[in-house]
């Protein structure tokens, strides 16, 4: 590895990234009231002494959306201690200020204002919990930006198209695009990706020589079908993201094969749920960028209370006990009271030889007590510790895996208990159970049931059943059958021959544009409230382990996405009210009884509606110029359709094969310097 004093020259930036430091959290609790102060006070700290160009925050600064007096004080305080003072800023701003800052009453960077002494800047996104809300679209980041000691940027207010302008920074002949988005709900930002309403601006000179580092703060992991943010979606163009709201520390930067750019996701500086991914080793990183070559060292935060978590199942340990010992439940108490011993001596080895972490660490058994097994007090077994845990009403937490049942129904049937049960281990919605019932049990009807809770075509499953009634009529026509018997029995037979056949598949075909023109004909326009008719009170999912909230209507239909199925918005727009002609009909929820016609009577009067024309979306590339300044930098309208388009001073793009060796982004290991050195060897990179 390269020394520090061969890369931390005039050209190299030098980044100190943190994520998630939910300032506040448990303020109010007697031992872990300092816990979040402490942590940002050192990670503060560490960047003073490391002296970085600046400080990248990926969302989450604060837990509470309205933090507390106390909260808002310890932070001012600490920025204004560690941020303020006469060192001077060694690199400068080259864009459009008013473009990146155009949410702040002042428009432009806090160094560059001449009422403020500024060393180190903070640029950062928000996040989750701290984001805008209000009529005003407020938030704690505005305060500390009106104040002068914070660069809040990428903020979107449109549900529409999103453009991310970047931050041109450059320092001696390293020029780095900073790109940041703000906390979006996951569900409707993966629809406006599917639907290429996000673009990202890119400098119109020099592409292939900017450092591309983009912020993030979304769902990584999956946890419903469109509640996340694929990395697929982002462009292939970054070199590195910054992944926020992921609380597991995840800085080893990994690589993303498909759109060859690395990912670091540092996590949480504090444990906010007592769950596996908080018990990781938290760490900050700090970045080095030079050229088109970067570095990323991780530091570890010795502020952090220690978290220690164990899985117990007692069905396990047959020779220790079973449901029918003697006194079994006393036992099972005196057995988890020896693995929390455990932990404890862990964590006093652990912590020895470091004074800055809390003496009390957190802990947590996961007992599980299926097989005849049962629960002991858990407030009295936690009574033994209430002195040496941080955490003594929750170190027991009991639970059962469900019992598996033969399924008496047959094969074809949906066990809906066990289903069910699942929502809270994989974190499926509803929609989701509905969704995988009907394609079970009925591959047609599936699809509708898709139709109507992805897209929203409310008359997709009215559609569908008369259209399928109108093929029964006049299939039972041709048989001149007359008894309800011979009926019914020949109906099944009729159902029985299209299961999973193309003339299946048409049938739905047809049934979905019959809905589609149906839609038409009503003049439905597919739009979403304004973002200001947001209520004051609606707030968007924290990071816990919680299932979503029922999606809401989104805004747009494309026809073009990047080959996975449309989202729905979710989070504000869940309050909003519904247009006019926007609500549920009757038709759909069968509450008209004129709507409901037997067999005899659909015969005299089939329906029939004219199939929409689709349409196609068109990509398009603009180019943005200002000439108010001579250092400004022009920009080229980054499109996301399916094939990308580039600007005319770029190249066409290579094979895969040499972009990957000519791409020039590394990461420092144990082998040989000379083949990873990141601010040696080739400076090529692949043509876009």
């Amino acid at each position: 590895m390269t020394s520090e004093n061969t890369m931390d020259d005039e050209d190299t930036f030098k980044i100190l990234i943190a994520t998630d430091i939910h300032l506040g959290y448990m303020e109010k609790d007697a031992v872990r009231a300092n816990d979040t102060f402490q942590t940002l006070d050192e990670i503060l700290k560490c960047a003073k002494s490391n002296q970085v160009d600046f400080i990248l925050l990926g969302g989450d600064l604060f837990h509470e959306n309205k933090p507390s007096r106390r909260c808002l004080h310890t932070c001012i305080s600490l920025l204004r201690q560690y941020c303020m003072g006469d060192s001077p800023i060694l690199f400068n701003i080259l864009s459009d200020q008013a473009v990146n800052f155009s949410n702040s009453k002042f428009p432009w960077v806090n160094y560059e204002d001449d009422n403020l002494n500024i060393s180190i800047p903070v640029f950062s996104v928000h996040g989750n919990h701290d984001d805008p809300t209000g009529a005003d679209g407020l938030c704690a980041l505005d305060l500390l930006s009106s104040a002068g000691l914070v660069n809040h940027f990428g903020r979107s207010q449109s549900v529409e198209k999103i453009e991310i302008s970047p931050v041109l920074l450059q320092k001696g002949s390293t020029k780095l695009a900073l790109y940041g988005i703000g906390s979006i709900p996951d569900e409707r930002l993966y629809r406006m990706f599917v639907n290429n309403q996000v673009t990202m601006l890119r400098p119109k000179e020099d592409q292939d020589k900017w450092f591309n580092l983009f912020t993030i703060h979304q769902n990584r992991s999956k946890h419903g079908a469109t509640n996340y943010i694929p990395e697929q979606f982002l462009d292939d163009f970054l070199d590195l993201v910054v992944w926020g709201h992921e609380h597991e520390c995840l800085i080893e930067p990994s690589r993303n094969e498909q759109q060859l750019f690395y990912v670091t996701q540092p996590g949480s500086s504090v444990v906010t749920s007592l769950s596996p991914g908080e018990a990781v080793k938290k760490h900050i990183g700090l970045l080095r960028v030079k050229g088109r070559k970067m570095n990323l060292q991780k530091i570890p935060l010795q502020t952090v209370r220690q978290f220690f978590i164990q899985d117990l199942e007692l069905a396990d340990h047959p020779d220790l006990f079973t449901p029918d010992t003697p006194q079994v439940t006393k036992r099972v108490e005196n057995f988890c009271c020896s693995k929390v011993e455990e932990m404890l001596e862990e964590a006093e080895r652990d912590r020895m030889g470091s004074p800055l972490t809390p003496e009390k660490p957190l802990i947590r058994l996961r007992v599980d007590y299926s097989g005849g097994f049962e629960t002991f007090n858990a407030n009295r077994f936690s009574q033994k510790f209430v002195d040496r845990v941080a955490n003594p009403k929750d170190i027991i937490h009991f639970l059962r895996q469900r019992e598996k049942k033969d399924n008496a129904k047959g094969d074809d049937q949906i066990d809906f208990k066990q289903v069910f049960a699942r929502t809270s281990v994989d974190g499926l919605r509803v929609e989701d159970l509905v969704k995988e019932y009907f394609q079970t049990a009925e591959r047609s009807m599936g699809k509708a049931v898709q139709e109507f809770v992805d897209k929203e075509e409310k008359d997709a499953i009215e559609e569908l059943v008369s259209y399928q009634l109108e093929k029964t009529q006049q299939h039972l026509k041709t048989r001149g059958l007359i008894s309800q018997e011979d009926m019914d029995s020949e109906i099944q037979r009729f159902r029985d021959s299209k299961k999973n056949t193309a003339e299946e598949e048409e049938e739905v075909r047809e049934a979905l544009s019959r809905a589609k023109a149906h839609r038409l004909e009503r003049g439905d326009n597919d739009r979403d409230p304004d973002l200001s008719d947001v209520p004051d009170d609606v707030t968007m999912d924290s990071d816990e382990d919680l299932a979503p909230p029922p999606p809401a209507r989104g805004r747009g239909r494309g026809t073009k996405g990047r080959g996975v199925g449309r989202g729905r918005g979710r989070g504000a727009a869940a309050a909003e009210p519904k247009p006019a002609g926007r609500g549920r009909s009757q038709k759909a929820l069968g509450g008209n009884p004129s709507q409901s016609r037997s067999i005899m009577e659909a015969l005299r009067a089939p329906s029939s509606r004219a199939a929409r024309a689709s349409t196609t979306a068109k990509s398009y590339t603009d180019d943005i110029e200002d000439d108010d300044d001579e250092d400004d930098v022009s920009f080229v309208n980054k499109a996301r359709p399916t094939q990308r388009e580039v600007s005319s001073v770029s190249s066409k793009r290579s094979t895969q094969s040499q972009s990957q060796s000519n791409r020039g982004v590394m990461f420092d290991d144990d082998v040989d310097e000379e083949e990873f050195d990141p601010f040696k060897g080739s400076s090529r990179r692949r043509q876009r």
